[in-house]
């Protein structure tokens, strides 16, 4: 421009001298604005004469009430070439530096602002998205968009800036179209629920063969197990509502607050269109989550015995709780759980009940207070199995005793004699044992009669009974010495399994023949003494 400057300078001034007015050169100058100086193409436009020409457009300029909306909107070129080498008109017909500002007076209005959009030739036109805030109370027409499309180019070897205004129409069509008026869930934190929504259709159309769908906006949050569903509603006309229904679940240890799910309704107008209303928006409020409490815990466990576990659980809500069971739930080799839960049957908020679990402990458990991992399985409203794993109580675990204490009521046997030995057995279980069977066992020079086995049908918890066995001493047991016998017991356990115990060692002392004569075997030496004339022959008793 300074270049351009300088020569109307000089015109003016040659002008002046010869007395010629300068009017019309003076209207030139101030219709010109201030171009900035580019020496290649002013060089390439100075005899070429154009302009861009800019008009905006919309594939679909159709706004929907109660949102904002994203309109496409297309700035093309359609340049005016004026003269000169036609080789070089696109460089006086390209619009550079393209900014685009938008507005409207109301009821709708922007919500984007100024944007640059780059250069626009007559064959690269520019899209570029514009919101448009739409209030839900509007009444369906046009409306028209101002645009203000700013810009520089080429012409005549000046570069120029411009401004020029442009209107775009959009229309508020009176299709049907959807709002949520109501929402009812029971879902609850770490389960599902169904969730009801019911939409009406605001719009002025009928909507048919209608599909919504509600999509979870939360990876914790599902929606019939996935992220949405979608559920058809045959027709729904102007003023009507429809519900519709979905399975919706919460992962555990959430807090208990509103999770949103979007919608869309897509559906068929009256001219067998299909459309989509988006938008739609519901909150989520969850229950909190249903837990249970186990107090009062009393332990009856014992190492290498049956034992149980009793205590109190607590419903603690918020809902009920229908075939509530106690179960173990560890994984430990030395807890054997007799069975794996105890129903206490339906429990409302807030109510209790004592359980007892029986619990078996092996005999390599370790005695002393134990942790041990304890659920709750219940059934929830809709019937579906459901677990509370959070729970964890302390057991104090007996150390090993024997199942059976043991006693012989008269312990002494005389050398090379018999006798029959009555056994007191005492059972030490916390169950009935069945068809319980002894067995008596001797080394010599101790030996069992006849009657090695007794039997009785059952012992209860802490009954006595007495057996009676046959026991025989050869003459080669050494009065006031002491020698063992053993027993051990089978019997079926509560569960109807058979059960073998520890053996049993009890001492039995021998004492001399209360005849004070010898006894038989010495006898039998004597005599071979005597009948050999004097050949003493003795064989030890093996």
């Amino acid at each position: 421009m300074r270049t351009r400057l300088v020569s109307i300078v000089l015109v003016v001034g040659m002008l002046a001298t010869s007395g010629v007015g300068i009017g019309l050169v003076g209207a030139e100058i101030a219709s010109v604005d201030d171009p900035i100086s580019d020496g290649s193409a002013l060089a390439q436009t100075s005899n070429v004469g154009g302009s861009p020409d800019l008009d905006v457009y919309a594939t679909n300029p159709n706004l929907i009430p109660g949102q904002t909306n994203q309109v496409e909107v297309t700035v093309a070129n359609d340049g005016d070439f004026r003269f000169g080498p036609t080789s070089l008109a696109e460089s006086v017909t390209t619009a550079r530096g393209v900014r685009v500002e938008a507005e409207a007076d109301g009821p709708i209005s922007i919500e984007s602002g100024e944007t640059p959009i780059g250069t626009v030739t007559q064959s690269t036109p520019r899209s570029l998205p514009i919101a448009i805030n739409v209030p839900d109370n509007i009444d369906p027409g046009t409306y028209t968009i101002d645009f203000d499309l700013s810009y520089t180019y080429f012409s005549s070897g000046d570069e120029r800036k411009r401004t020029v205004d442009r209107e775009l129409e959009v229309r508020v069509r009176d299709d049907a179209r959807f709002q949520v008026v109501d929402v009812e869930s029971d879902t609850q934190v770490g389960d599902s629920g169904t969730v009801k929504a019911t939409i009406e259709n605001v719009g002025s159309e009928t909507a048919r063969s209608a599909d919504v769908t509600f999509t979870t906006q939360s990876s914790s949050v599902s929606v019939s197990g996935g992220q949405s569903d979608t559920i058809r509603v045959p027709e729904i006309g102007p003023g009507q509502t429809a519900t519709v229904a979905y399975d919706v679940g919460v992962s555990p240890d959430l807090p208990v607050q509103r999770y949103t799910l979007s919608g869309t309704v897509t559906f068929d107008d009256p001219d067998g269109i299909r459309r989509t209303d988006q938008g739609l928006s519901i909150g989520v409020l969850p229950l909190a989550e249903q837990t249970f409490n186990l107090t009062n815990i009393e332990s009856q466990l014992r190492v290498g015995e049956d034992g149980d576990l009793i205590g109190t659980v607590r419903n603690e809500g918020p809902l009920p709780a229908r075939s509530v069971v106690v179960q173990y739930a560890g994984e430990s080799q030395s807890v054997i759980p007799a069975e794996r839960s105890t129903a206490v049957g339906t429990l409302e908020p807030g109510e209790s009940s004592e359980f007892s679990l029986p619990i078996s402990m092996s005999g390599e458990a370790e005695a002393g207070l134990r942790s041990l991992d304890m659920a709750v399985q219940y059934r929830n409203q809709d019937e579906e199995l459901r677990a509370f794993e959070k729970l964890v109580v302390n057991a104090d675990v007996a150390p090993e005793r024997d199942r059976f204490a043991v006693t012989v009521e008269n312990r002494t046997i005389q050398s090379g004699g018999s006798r029959t030995v009555e056994v007191s057995v005492t059972s030490n279980l916390n169950e009935t044992a069945s068809d319980v069977e002894a067995r008596l066992f001797a080394d010599d020079p101790l030996d069992t009669g006849e009657t090695d086995t007794g039997y009785v049908q059952s012992i209860e918890p802490g009954e006595t009974t007495t057996m009676t066995f046959e026991l025989t001493a050869a003459g080669s047991a050494t009065p006031g010495s002491t020698y063992p016998i053993s027993f051990d017991f089978r019997y079926d356990d509560s569960d109807g399994d058979s059960q073998l115990t520890d053996t049993f060692r009890l001492p039995v002392d021998v004492v001399e023949a209360e005849d004070g004569g010898l006894p038989i075997p010495v006898i039998i030496v004597v005599l071979l003494v005597v009948g050999t004339g004097g050949l003493v022959v003795y064989r030890r008793r093996q």
